[in-house]
């Protein structure tokens, strides 16, 4: 029988407790990717397809605890860091650091790695990241100070409880000062627990255990290889058939769960909010969609209900673009939003005000809008795509589907190369503050259609120093509406999927808000 080891957004979610086996060293864990990760540096990416395989290379200062499902601020550990302090004008965070560590190649770990990769991060030092995804997240850190071989200190211009947080994602790797970004890409040095073999285009991902790793008796398991094969179809069959030991986190829909569960009954699968939406990019700079009225009508027109019915059997969340209760802390529901397009549940009606607007603007059923709907070659993004063409078949819209390689995919969003994408976006903490500033915030890294908004900057700034939580709940229920009134990026659903794996593979606890924090795989072990 599966052992379902979480309840999708029930808090607290209950899990199965572990068996209580002695853990076993050996074996390569097998895991299965859709597509080829556009480079091997965390610093410089924002696909799962990247954290994933990769994360186990590095470590952080400090982690979320990877054997507690829930990220939150009591899970954080420390990790390269020892501990920390706090100033009491909270301007200061301080972090002892671990001695005796030693990078893959054999140097010493020491706080100048700290500085130069936060150097970086902040744009301060001689070498420079090629793209910075996350350095706004650091944009409130005026310095990081190398106070002795051992010791690093970071300068704030205000206080910022939310830091912490971001240190702990899996994305907050500390990098060597003595190895330069290109090389990062390529083959990446880390302190972590795995070392980086090869990353082979449309084959695999391989990582082989650090025997010198700084944690006695870690990592169990001898190779970690990740298998890249872009039909879904294979990889589900590659799982069933006992070729791979995990699927891909946000891999298994709930249809593919109940067939997959009837295949290998004894799979571990946790079903969860993933921490993303599926959400529509509208390029509002050139024609046809710098017409308000077509943002408008294409908002009306999404049929939210009828994507969760047909990709999750109406599991998906509804909501604004945090996830929204119960499994999120601050975001919204529907019911916050039923004023605004796209949300108030009489879809016959939207879509009649929707093809008003395009009649408006010219367009009707003998004058039909032909676009383009751009979207990532991944199984689950096409899957949105085709339900959105056909959601805007109905106002007069004929969108043709257009799929782009991951190595090519995100490209075209920075250069605005497209007309509308269906995008996901995941969020690697539920915390507004990083949501808001790397999505929304004027030039942000992930805010691709450029909206740029005083009013909602100043809005994000007021959140992110309001330390009275109900208010600052206000503040954020105020963005959410003003994001889904302006259709800056309309919302389709907050998935969920489960995680998989094998029976015999032990000692992996499933993230149930993040896909993007729990892939150490330091304390997986496989009992064969």
């Amino acid at each position: 029988m599966m052992r379902l080891r979480a309840a999708i957004v029930s808090i607290p979610l209950i899990l199965l407790a572990a068996a209580a086996h002695a853990q076993k060293s050996g074996g390569t864990l097998r895991g299965l990717l859709g597509d080829n990760p556009p480079s091997a540096s965390l610093h410089e990416e924002i696909t799962a397809s990247v954290v994933v395989p990769l994360m186990a290379v590095f470590n952080n200062l400090v982690i979320y605890d990877q054997s507690v499902a829930r990220n939150t601020f009591d899970s954080i550990r420390p990790e390269l860091a020892t501990g920390w302090t706090v100033s009491d004008d909270g301007l200061q965070l301080r972090f002892a650091l671990r001695r005796g560590v030693r990078w893959h190649d054999g140097k010493p770990f020491t706080a100048a790695d700290v500085g130069c990769t936060f150097d970086l991060l902040l744009g301060k030092g001689e070498q420079k990241l090629r793209q910075n995804p996350r350095g706004i997240w650091y944009e409130n850190v005026e310095r990081v100070s190398v106070d002795n071989e051992f010791q690093v200190t970071f300068h704030l211009k205000a206080p910022q409880p939310s830091l912490l947080a971001f240190l702990a994602a899996g994305w907050s790797a500390i990098y060597p000062c003595h190895v330069p970004p290109p090389q990062m890409r390529r083959h990446p040095i880390g302190t972590g627990p795995f070392k980086f073999v090869e990353l082979k285009s449309n084959e695999r991902v391989r990582l082989e255990k650090n025997r010198d790793y700084w944690k006695p008796g870690r990592p169990y398991v001898d190779a970690i290889e990740h298998s890249i094969i872009a039909s879904r179809a294979t990889r589900m069959l590659a799982f069933t058939a006992g070729r791979a030991d995990m699927t891909f986190p946000s891999e298994v829909t709930v249809p593919l769960l109940n067939s997959l569960v009837k295949e290998v009954p004894a799979a571990q699968c946790t079903l969860r909010p993933l921490g993303v939406t599926y959400n529509v990019i509208i390029n509002r700079d050139v024609a046809p969609f710098d017409d308000a009225r077509l943002r408008t009508a294409l908002a009306l027109t999404i049929d939210r209900k009828a994507v969760a019915d047909i990709v999750s059997e109406g599991k998906d969340l509804i909501g604004g673009s945090m996830l929204p209760p119960p499994a999120g802390v601050w975001g919204v529901g529907a019911d916050a939003l039923n004023d605004l397009p796209g949300y108030g549940g009489d879809i016959a009606a939207a879509r009649e005000k929707a093809r008003a607007l395009m009649r408006e603007a010219g367009y009707g059923p003998d004058k039909r809008l032909k676009i383009k709907v751009s979207t990532r070659n991944t199984a689950s993004y096409t899957d949105q795509s085709v339900i959105l063409i056909d959601h805007l078949r109905q106002i007069h819209i004929d969108g043709e589907l257009e799929t782009i390689e991951s190595g090519v995919y995100f490209n075209r969003l920075y250069q605005k190369k497209y007309t509308v994408v269906v995008n996901a976006t995941g969020s690697s903490l539920d915390d507004p503050d990083q949501h808001y500033a790397e999505n929304y915030g004027c030039g942000a890294p992930r805010n691709f259609n450029g909206y740029c908004s005083p009013a909602l900057t100043a809005l994000i700034v007021a959140q992110s120093r309001e330390r009275d939580v109900e208010r600052r709940r206000g503040i954020v229920r105020e963005i959410e509406r003003k994001l889904a009134g302006d259709v800056v990026r309309p919302i389709i659903t907050h998935p969920v999927a489960a995680a998989c794996q094998q029976p015999y593979v032990k000692g992996m606890t499933i993230m149930v808000n993040s896909i993007y924090n729990g892939w150490r795989y330091e304390d997986v072990w496989l009992d064969r």
